[in-house]
């Protein structure tokens, strides 16, 4: 008999015409100290099914048997952490602690607990912080927190609702090697919701995927075989990982791309060209022709020694010192590094958006001075007009973009774009009542669709789940294909940066941030990450990156001997990796 069994399992929430089944026989056997990664894509039911392992919802049919008895509720011998803290405000780490603490072995002395607390607080690496209160925390301090409130209720089965989702690459990259260090030092069962396929890889014993809803049920099981301890830098170059991750990923994306073709109303999109892009099939006015016409190609974007200094009451804080790049007409060119590195801040200079201290930003021959229509820009966070719908929110720029299409073009335009980011149901919905996610597909769409001289985008895909990121990208590829825009896209996702760029910009850390290391991407377009997962150089430039970040990790400031090196890596791996497949075909 199986430690833990999910039989049959079914949930759905509403009533009558309104009734969506979520879940749909769910059924999966957990071996005891098994570490299960269920992987999933935003809205597929994960919460729920953690919820129903936790005993927080009553399922429809089937249910969850632990030691031969079905569950009928919450109890310590499960530990939930959700992705959200839900810590005390007024309590401090070690009063937060010792609530979960106090309740589950209030018959134990209190000298008993107090050191259960202080083992899992000390497990976590939150001694320093044992009386800070969750304001005084960072917000992966605060993850902390509710792991070590989990571990020291001492359940069985711990169970992990996409922990680290809400936290910045590195902290997160941190925190999934202490989650694999604790699940290796406490030997529990722990079953984890994730969307990030490398996060299950690095943590799992076996992967399941949970397939789009509604009516979600789990795909085929994942095992995987890595030896652990498990490094994310070594594993980039071992061929089991490598097969691995391009399994589970290509099962996903595939999932993905059956739920979108059964949402989606087939649309043609017309061939309209924007007024910015040369070449025009249709006569436009003059003033529109010599608008869209631009002798330069070679350096159609300059930073030349860009310096942005802020005043503070410590002195002037120069955030980035020299940074100094040429960008040919048509290029995509993706920043990346550490935060707090002045990416974003160099995204809103050349956007016109933040004063230049010293230095200068050409586009297409003219100096940005402020913001203008010839720079479209996409930040993290969506700006709506709120009383407009979806469509009218992308209407705006599009009507302006397309003056010589006919209303129905245009249209149909804007229905393509709000469809590719996977809102074709919602594009007359007003933008107050999309969620976060949703308005931030609404401003992509829109940025998609208006094609400008320069587009920026600042971590656009930040807000949305990994899996519907893979979407987007390749939403982005498209299009780029089609228009050949010269874009710069801030990024803190290294396959993200490989993917859509021609060059890859590193930046050092800062303060005093400037470039250190530019890594040219050679791979073949047009692209889509299935087929990246493919190339056999692909892992060369994904470990090259990966060393990069790694050198500048901890605020560290790596000599140019040290990145050169990195860089030399790389090409020996490609060399040696074309004369394997020289051979081959001989």
């Amino acid at each position: 008999m199986s430690f833990l069994e999910i039989s049959g399992l079914s949930k759905s929430y509403g009533e009558g015409a309104a009734r969506t089944q979520v879940l749909s026989n769910i059924n999966l056997k957990v071996e005891e100290g098994e570490f299960i990664a269920i992987v999933g894509f935003s809205g597929s039911g994960k919460t729920t099914l953690i919820s129903a392992l936790a005993g927080l919802v009553t399922p429809d049919e089937g249910g969850v048997i632990m030691h031969g008895k079905e569950i009928g509720g919450p109890g310590p011998e499960r530990g939930v952490v959700f992705q959200s803290y839900s810590l005390m405000p007024w309590l401090t780490v070690q009063g937060n602690v010792a609530l979960a603490v106090d309740s589950v072995f209030s018959e134990k002395p209190r000298a008993e607990r107090e050191k259960i607390c202080r083992r899992y607080i000390d497990m976590v690496g939150l001694s320093h912080a044992v009386d800070r209160k969750p304001s005084e925390l960072s917000g992966g301090m605060r993850q902390r927190v509710a792991v070590a409130r989990a571990l020291a209720m001492q359940p069985e089965v711990l169970l992990l609702d996409e922990p680290l989702s809400a936290l910045d690459a590195l902290t997160r990259s941190k925190l999934q090697d202490e989650f694999a260090a604790i699940s290796e030092q406490e030997k529990k069962t722990i079953i984890l919701i994730t969307n990030d396929v490398d996060e299950a890889i690095i943590l799992a014993d076996r992967i399941l995927p949970l397939d789009p809803g509604p009516k979600a049920t789990l795909g085929p099981s994942f095992k995987v075989t890595l030896p652990r301890p498990r490094d994310r830098s070594a594993m980039n170059s071992d061929p089991e990982f490598i097969r691995l991750r391009s399994e589970v990923t290509n099962y996903l994306i595939s999932a993905g791309a059956e739920r979108e073709t059964a949402n989606e109303r087939e649309i043609v999109l017309p061939n309209v060209v924007p007024i910015t892009l040369k070449g025009s099939r249709e006569r436009l006015p003059a003033a529109y022709e010599k608008a869209a016409t631009s002798p330069i190609e070679e350096r159609f974007v300059e930073f030349s020694q860009v310096r942005k200094v802020y005043p503070t009451p410590k002195g002037p804080l120069t955030v980035v010192d020299g940074f100094d790049l040429k960008m040919k007409k048509g290029e995509f060119v993706t920043l990346i590094g550490h935060s707090g590195c002045g990416k974003s801040t160099v995204l809103s200079m050349v956007a016109g958006l933040n004063d230049i201290t010293s230095g200068a930003v050409i586009l297409d021959g003219r100096e940005v001075a402020k913001a203008g229509p010839d720079r479209a820009v996409v930040f993290q966070s969506p700006s709506l007009m709120p009383w407009l719908t979806a469509k009218e929110n992308v209407a705006l720029g599009v009507d302006r973009v397309y003056p010589n299409a006919q209303p129905a073009e245009r249209k149909d335009v804007v229905e393509y774009y709000l469809q590719r980011v996977g809102l074709g149901d919602a594009m007359d919905r007003m933008a107050s009542d999309l969620s976060n996610g949703m308005k931030q597909r609404v401003g992509i769409a829109r940025a998609f669709a208006l094609s400008p001289k320069l587009l920026l985008l600042d971590e656009p895909f930040g807000m949305l789940d990994s899996l519907t990121r893979w979407e987007l990208q390749d939403v982005l590829m498209d299009v780029w294909a089609r228009t050949n825009v010269t874009a710069i896209c801030v990024t803190h996702d290294v396959d993200e940066a490989i993917l859509l760029a021609d060059r890859v910009v590193m930046m050092s850390n800062g303060p005093n941030a400037k470039i250190g290391n530019v890594m040219d991407v050679s791979l073949p377009r047009p692209r889509s990450r299935k087929e990246l997962l493919s190339h056999p150089d692909y892992y060369a430039y994904r470990e090259e990156l990966l060393d990069f970040l790694e050198a500048y990790e901890g605020g560290a400031n790596p000599s140019a001997e040290q990145l050169e090196s990195i860089g030399k890596k790389r090409a020996a791996r490609i060399a040696r990796q074309n004369e394997t497949r020289l051979a081959a075909a001989e």
